[in-house]
């Protein structure tokens, strides 16, 4: 037997209105029950019989989603930061509660993977250094790479004096200038330091896994429902 949600509540939660303004969605009979107009913003349904504008509802179960974030965007909720990863998505989504967060961060000049949820306990258990998440990311740097630094990442990167030892790191030289770093941890612009104490500058990064999901051929500013 599903659970039950009180449908004024059910709507705020999805972003759909307040729970004052559902009365409104009511009385405008843009929301049925079993195919009839509901009447009452307390009665206690299942999301599944529900309908907004003919249209069952947006996601009732949990958002996590996998984006490829386009380079110039940022990971943040605040609109005077610039375009925003939340703005390739529904709009929606930003009234929902609980809240969508992206599971981790990538700086403003990295392209590629981001997971978006609102799933407290999966950001956790995605970001948590106990979990040891492997992320891989495509870099590209401005010399050629020697082969000497595939073993100082193996053997653990110092980011600067007095800084703490990266943990190992798996590098694979794709091209002179291209390769793939696979890493579980994440440290502030950790690949970019990482290189850098290495000699090297770095002038494009794009993280194409994270864990078990992979950008395979989502295209870039689009986004693929991992809820299925």
């Amino acid at each position: 037997m599903p659970a039950l949600k009180r449908l004024d509540q059910l709507l705020s939660n999805l972003g759909y209105c307040s729970r004052k303004e559902a009365r409104y969605l009511l009385k405008d009979k843009r929301v049925t029950i079993k195919g009839e107009f509901a009447k009452s913003p307390a009665l206690k349904v299942d999301p599944a019989t529900v309908r907004v504008d003919g249209e069952a509802l947006d996601s009732p179960d949990g958002i996590l989603v996998m984006l490829n974030k386009p380079l110039g965007y940022v990971c943040s909720h605040d609109n005077n930061e610039g375009m925003r990863i939340y703005d390739l998505l529904p709009e929606r989504w930003e009234f929902r509660n609980p809240k969508i967060v992206s599971v981790g961060r990538l700086d403003k000049d990295t392209s590629g993977l981001i997971l978006v949820t609102d799933d407290t306990k999966l950001v956790h258990q995605l970001t948590s250094p106990k979990h040891h998440v492997d992320k891989v990311y495509q870099v590209t740097v401005d010399s050629p790479l020697q082969a000497d630094i595939i073993d100082a990442f193996a053997k653990g990167v110092v980011l600067g004096e007095g800084a703490e030892k990266c943990l190992p790191a798996k590098m694979e030289i794709i091209s002179d200038n291209v390769a793939n770093v696979t890493l579980n941890e994440g440290k502030y612009h950790q690949v970019r330091r990482m290189f850098a104490a290495c000699g090297y500058h770095v002038e494009a990064l794009h993280r194409s896994q994270f864990g078990e999901y992979k950008l395979q051929d989502l295209a870039q500013g689009e986004w693929r429902n991992l809820f299925v």
